[in-house]
């Protein structure tokens, strides 16, 4: 018997492949760590759900005495997976004891669970596929119904499901998320299909301005779905005859109408990354170039919404690390690998 089980996982939303998982995880060990990710990541048709909206659901559908041996550790999105190994281990540290046996419980289902193989000194515990029901498919049916059809549209995969979600998705379905959920949802699978053909899978290339002065950031509300209302820094896709420095220029200024001298621009240059992940983005494969900028002390430019963005604000830095569930898709880590917002790990 090992003292702890690690278990990874979204869980948007928990079904009983997870609880076959998680029972795994209880029958070989002592206690369970949940690991849950995508914690405070904003609502999207990816990760509908919160971290404690998930963990209510996964813990409701066990008996008494199985909840009180599991535990709940969020666990954010870091798109650096040697980042977010660290972080899983030094949150597991401050829970488990320092010489506990541990287990990771998972099965390979595709190149998402690689990352079974980034814990040595865990023993693995490998579970077989249970049933074919995934979260996505669960997703896309319930996105698909309307409020007062959820439980005829979940129907047929309700029986791979705990009485708990089902019960959460219809209470859900009643809030105002909902429907914005469903908008996003359609939206993006459009999207897809409109590339469906393709004879490879796209991949696009996008651009973004982190623009600071006075201490304070450069934000925009999204005018339009995906991420319809949340903050973003300003950015677009780059245009056929233009470089990555000249599409960032176009879409700071069309976005917020800061149109400051070139010249002025690539003084207040600091640097440029690359943000790649395969999950970054929703849309599909979508790489950006993030170029950041630091004005100083000078007057704060002129600005004002236009475009894709609903709303310009400048905010203080200081104020950002406590705005991490509003950001849209990897823009807070963005403006984290930059301007250093939480603590590493």
């Amino acid at each position: 018997m090992l003292d702890t089980a690690i278990y990874i996982g979204r869980f948007e939303p928990v079904h009983n492949g997870h609880m076959a998982l998680l029972q795994r995880a209880l029958d070989s060990a002592r206690s369970v760590i949940v690991v849950m990710g995508s914690a405070w990541q904003a609502r999207s048709p990816k990760n509908p759900f919160t971290c404690d909206e998930r963990a209510s659901m996964m813990l409701a559908a066990l008996p008494a005495a199985d909840r009180a041996r599991v535990q709940v550790l969020p666990m954010r999105d870091y798109y650096n997976e040697a980042l977010w190994v660290q972080a899983v281990r030094k949150g597991v540290a401050r829970i488990a004891a320092a010489d506990a046996r541990i287990g990771l419980v998972g099965h390979f289902k595709d190149a998402t669970s690689s990352y079974l193989s980034a814990f040595p000194g865990w023993e693995l515990i490998h579970v077989e596929r249970q049933g074919r029901i995934d979260a996505t498919a669960i997703r896309d049916a319930y996105f698909g119904a309307t409020p007062g059809t959820v439980r005829a549209a979940l129907n047929d995969l309700a029986a791979q499901m705990p009485a708990s979600t089902l019960d959460f998705l219809e209470r859900f379905a009643q809030t105002t998320d909902y429907p914005a959920l469903q908008q996003e949802w359609r939206m993006l699978r459009g999207y897809r299909e409109a590339w469906a053909a393709a004879p490879y899978p796209p991949v696009f290339v996008t651009v973004d301005a982190v623009l600071r002065c006075q201490n304070q950031v450069l934000l925009i509300r999204r005018a339009h779905a995906p991420g319809k209302g949340l903050r973003a820094v300003p950015g677009g896709f780059i245009e056929q005859r233009e470089t990555v420095w000249q599409s960032c220029l176009r879409e700071l200024a069309e976005e917020t109408h800061c149109d400051l001298p070139e010249a002025r621009m690539r003084a207040a240059l600091q640097s440029v990354a690359v943000f790649d992940h395969p999950d970054r983005s929703q849309r599909g494969r979508t790489i950006t170039h993030a170029h950041y900028f630091d004005l100083g002390d000078a007057p704060f430019p002129a600005v004002r919404a236009d475009d894709d963005a609903m709303q310009v604000e400048w905010v203080a830095v200081e104020k950002l690390a406590a705005m991490e569930e509003e950001f849209f898709e990897d823009h807070f880590h963005m403006l984290d690998h930059f301007l250093v917002l939480t603590t590493p790990p």
